[in-house]
């Protein structure tokens, strides 16, 4: 598992799924520490138009960009719904925060091909 998740930190470009209406939750804390990486970082959120200035986008299909690693910060039913919309669009990498992962999300990626971080929270790995 550390090859895999180093192998995810050196990625460019992230996508980070969540709430990011409160600068203490999770999603916004990792937004903030990818901007500090200087990864490009697309936020994902159906119900927000802008967060820290960047676009925020109403799912991963709307992000006209590639994305390397899309990070969940979901409940566990919307990671099921946004892990489908990344095979879709050929992302091969996801970051399930704790909490958002399940079994559901694990075994659809490794179905398809996607490789999965779970149990880890990137917060930590990048500390």
């Amino acid at each position: 598992m550390e090859k895999l998740v180093q192998e995810f930190l050196a990625q460019k470009s992230f996508a980070v799924c969540g709430s990011f209406r409160d600068e203490t939750k999770y999603a916004y804390k990792i937004l903030k520490t990818l901007l500090k990486k200087g990864r490009e970082v697309y936020p994902v959120n159906p119900r927000l138009d802008e967060v820290e200035g960047l676009k925020c986008y109403k799912s991963v299909m709307d992000i006209p960009f590639k994305v390397d690693v899309v990070s969940f910060v979901t409940p566990p039913i919307v990671t099921e719904k946004i892990v489908k919309e990344c095979l879709k669009k050929s992302i091969r990498k996801v970051w399930f925060q704790p909490g958002a992962e399940s079994e559901n999300a694990i075994s659809f990626c490794e179905d398809n091909g996607i490789s999965a971080v779970h149990g880890l929270c990137v917060m930590i790995e990048w500390m």
